[in-house]
Formats: C-alpha cells, structure tokens, sequence
C-alpha cells in the first residue's frame, strides 16, 4: 500500500534549521515492526505515525518512534505533528487559536495553534506529566571525562548535573561558557560506564551565553541510547528544563519565560521558548513552543502483511 507523509523542520521559521520531523497522517494498517523500520529508514531523530483518536477528548492518537525505539512523549514530534496537521488542512482550525489533544502513550497533550489568515505560524504544547526530578548524583571528573572537557568547564553552584523528566529523563550538565559547549564531544565508552543504565541517561548540557541576542541560553542533546548522535531541538528535554530552571528561582509565584538556543554546532539552529507556572513555589505548568516550516511531501510504499 501507499502511505503518503509530510516532512517539516520544526523549532525554526526557514527551511533547513531546526529538527527534521516526518509524519504520516493516515497510519491504519501499518504495524510497529513496520513504525521502527520506516523511522530508521527516514534516520530522522523521530518520525510520526497518526491515527483516529481513542477518548472522546482526543483529536488524533499518535505514535512517536526514534531510530531505535518508541517514545511516551516527545516535544519536537507534538509540535511538529500538530504543525503539519493544521498546515495540510487535516485539522478544523478556529479563526486566531485553536486547541487540539493528541493522545501519546503517556497521555493526552493539549497543543495550541496559533494562524494568521488560517495559516499556522506557532505552535506551543502543555507538558502532561510535571516535571520529575532525579536524585543520582555524579563526580564532576567523570561527567567532563564523559563530554571531553576539563572538570574547570563545568559549573558547580546552585547549577549543577541532575536528572530531570516530563516524560523522557535528561540529565542537564551546567557549562561555563560557549567555549565549553562548541568542545563538547560525547565520549560514548565513558558514556557506557557511567549512564548507559542510568534512569536520566540522555546528555542535556547548557551554558547562560547564548549566541543571539533574544536567547537566554545555549544547549546541545545527545542520547546515544535512542539512536540519536546529537538532535538539533529537543522538545520533551526543553520541558523538563523549564523544570530544572524554575526550581531554582527565587520568586514563589510567577510565569517564567526562557528562549534556548539548539543545534547551532550541527548547522541547524533551532530556537525554542519555554515557560513555567509556578504557585507557592510548586511547578503547575510548563510550556515549549516553537515556529515550524513545511518542507516536502510524498508516498512511501509499504508492504502488505
């Protein structure tokens, strides 16, 4: 059978920045075996298969698959799915803002649409799980050993490594400067030892020394453990960073807002915005959003089973 998919670039407003995304809007009838395969024939860091929706609050059900393996969530895939849905004319779109639910396996996602003359230009996705926070801890040796960097590049204040989730664990390594982050080249055997079995096993550095001047920060993502070398944005790690980031701020209750650099070092630049509600010093909400471009479309042709 014939399958038609769309690909966009997402987390950027030009073609060939941000993170590639490919999504098939009709996925019936095609199997898991065949989902991983079809993702590690794309290469991408994630592909999208679409279904009807299962609750009666969903819009779509999706299915997010790596090069290697499944995910419960993932940032870039929402935006960008619910970005090509709406662009490709599959979704009913209110006249400024429109609401929609994907159920992904770990819940329903709410996605907000913004269009400017029934032509989307924003898409922003709540979290679904709040931020989750791990306790292991790490010598700082080891962690520069790990990045090949000096234990000097790496920060050790009230920033320092910890794991942190909204449904994928991140562990995020504070750095010193761009400098740091430009040098950063994962090592995987000292990977292998220390994190391969770790529960925050994905490698999130950052650094307060963006490049551009409307960016708060710079981060780079590697996640050996999905098959994915380095990914240009990521989405569900930029969730669980707001997370990270609200913690240690002072004030109890405020929004807070932060807009991180990506993929820069890869020729991808990316740019996300994150936000955090925070009442009584208790995370309520987070927030990632980010533009999107429509890139191609085509057929695949899959096999019957």
């Amino acid at each position: 059978m014939q399958y038609q998919f769309y690909t966009a670039d997402v987390f950027t407003d030009r073609l060939f920045g941000g993170n590639q995304l490919a999504v098939f809007p009709h996925s019936e009838g095609i199997t898991p075996q065949l989902m991983q395969k079809i993702a590690a024939e794309f290469n991408y860091s994630e592909t999208v298969f679409v279904f009807p929706p299962e609750t009666s609050q969903g819009t779509r059900r999706i299915r997010i698959f790596t090069p290697q393996t499944e995910l419960p969530f993932a940032g870039h895939p929402t935006i960008g799915t619910a970005y090509i849905l709406a662009a490709i004319g599959e979704l009913v779109l209110d006249c400024n803002e429109t609401i929609i639910y994907l159920e992904e396996k770990i819940g329903l996602v709410p996605v907000k649409i913004l269009t400017q003359d029934g032509v989307p230009f924003y898409t922003e996705l709540t979290a679904s799980q709040l931020p989750l926070f791990g306790s292991e801890t790490y010598a700082i040796s080891d962690l520069a050993a790990m990045l090949s960097l000096e234990p000097n590049d790496l920060l050790c204040n009230d920033y320092f490594p910890q794991g942190v989730s909204c449904g994928v664990p991140f562990l995020f390594i504070p750095l010193r400067n761009r400098d740091a982050i430009a040098r950063v080249k994962l090592n995987i055997e000292r990977w292998q030892t220390l994190l391969s079995n770790a529960w925050a096993s994905a490698v999130y550095v950052f650094c307060f020394e963006p490049e551009l001047e409307e960016s708060d920060l710079r981060s780079r993502m590697f996640a050996p453990n999905m098959g994915i070398v380095e990914d240009p944005a990521t989405g569900s790690a930029a969730a669980a960073f707001a997370g990270y980031l609200a913690m240690r701020h002072p004030s109890p209750n405020i929004t807070l807002k932060w807009v991180i650099e990506q993929g820069f070092e890869m020729g991808r630049p990316s740019i996300l915005k994150i936000e955090t509600d925070l009442i009584d010093g208790q995370i309520i909400a987070v927030r990632v959003g980010g533009s999107s471009v429509l890139v191609s479309n085509g057929t695949m042709n899959i096999p019957e089973l």
